[in-house]
């Protein structure tokens, strides 16, 4: 038999999001395409993962996270949603919020099922559901009603084959932030037809504009079908880190424990240790500080969106920006990416990334959770666009 690679290769490419930091590294220019987040980490959290290091905190801990960190993720939960998890069974901690959406898929998910998901989509989302080999089903956000959904697309999207549908708020990369009207809506769907709820809520505290987030397990009758999937890699500007969770029912909780004991076994030590320093000693002061530093980031670039002729969808959380190319040349969404790129130094993601069947060629996603120097850079740089 020759050498090949897998099948599942071809569900698993390399990303859009990828590919263009790759490019602006290659380029030396300034890079926001990429959620990389490179804002100053919290003394307390750096002091604790060091600390933890030179006391040889540096064996495999237990499969679902030291219990101390299992323990100050269950009391940050249930202090900002309501929501009670059991440390002990309820919680597992992984590689990030992707591993630990992996390991989710891989514990609730058959070949086949189908899941629904909202499109402008999370690459990363699409793919891992491809990676486990079950089927996402696209149901589109209006963007000229604050992305907003209708509940016929939904209806329309139910098949003998729907296990579960997929939530992001705040979400990436339309920076929306589902209502509580709109989220018991989708409960009530959920609970109609009887599927999981799987929700991606890492930028639960980037929220803007007087909003709060909402955990959609703090519902009522959410709690038994809901796997909440959240981390510190946005809070504590550690994306390098890798440390995210999930958390649920403990009927889902011990087989996703199982998977991540057999994809990561754990978390990396003492950076376990560094966020639980962060979540022990930060107050709330510090979780509302983000949402008004990353307010006053969003102003500023989306200013300069305007000023440059890159209308943007002023997101309501999170730290993307969606925003339009329509006078910018080229017939795709990627080649007017490396055009703002070629001109101006600043990389962006082509909003083809984050639709399934040739929508997005008129957006560009640009991050903007950078050092304030580096932002306004970014933001006079996009300025040699506004004439082109």
């Amino acid at each position: 038999m020759p050498m090949n690679l897998s099948q599942r290769c071809g569900l698993v490419m390399q990303s859009d999001i990828r590919a263009m930091s790759i490019e602006c590294a290659r380029m030396g220019g300034i890079n926001l395409s990429q959620g990389i987040c490179d804002t100053p980490v919290p003394p307390v959290v750096l002091q604790g993962a060091a600390d933890a290091v030179m006391q040889g905190v540096n064996i495999y801990t237990h499969h679902t996270g030291i219990r101390e960190l299992r323990e100050a993720i269950a009391g940050k939960q249930r202090r900002f949603s309501g929501v009670a998890f059991d440390a002990e069974r309820e919680i597992v901690v992984s590689a990030g919020a992707t591993g630990a959406m992996y390991c989710a898929f891989q514990a609730l998910l058959n070949r086949g099922d189908e899941v629904i998901v909202f499109e402008p989509f999370y690459g990363y989302h699409v793919s891992t559901l491809r990676a486990v080999e079950a089927a996402p089903v696209f149901v589109p956000l209006d963007p000229s009603d604050g992305w907003s959904f209708m509940i016929d697309d939904l209806e329309a999207a139910i098949t003998p084959k729907t296990k579960a549908i997929l939530v992001n708020t705040p979400a990436n990369p339309s920076g929306k932030v589902f209502s509580h009207d709109e989220l018991t809506l989708l409960a009530e769907f959920a609970i109609r037809h009887d599927l999981f709820v799987f929700t991606d809520e890492m930028y639960e505290h980037f929220v803007f504009d007087g909003l709060s987030h909402l955990s959609m397990a703090a519902l009522p009758g959410m709690r038994e079908r809901t796997i909440t999937i959240s981390g510190l890699s946005k809070t504590f500007s550690i994306t390098g880190w890798r440390i995210g969770y999930a958390m649920c029912d403990e009927r889902w909780a011990a087989a996703i424990g199982y998977f991540n004991d057999l994809f990561y076994v754990c978390a990396a030590s003492p950076l376990q240790a560094g966020v639980t320093a962060g979540l022990r000693s930060l107050g709330d002061d510090y979780y509302r500080a983000l949402s008004t530093e990353y307010a006053a980031r969003r102003d500023r670039f989306c200013a300069a969106l305007s000023e440059a002729g890159l209308a943007p969808h002023v997101p309501q959380g999170a730290y993307y920006v969606l925003a339009s190319t329509e006078r910018l040349p080229g017939a795709t969404a990627r080649e007017r990416a490396m055009h703002i790129l070629r001109e101006t130094g600043v990389a962006s993601v082509p909003g083809s990334a984050f639709y399934h069947d040739g929508g997005g060629e008129r957006l560009v996603r640009f991050c903007f959770a950078k050092d304030a120097h580096v932002l306004e850079e970014a933001c006079e740089r996009l300025q040699k666009l506004r004439f082109s």
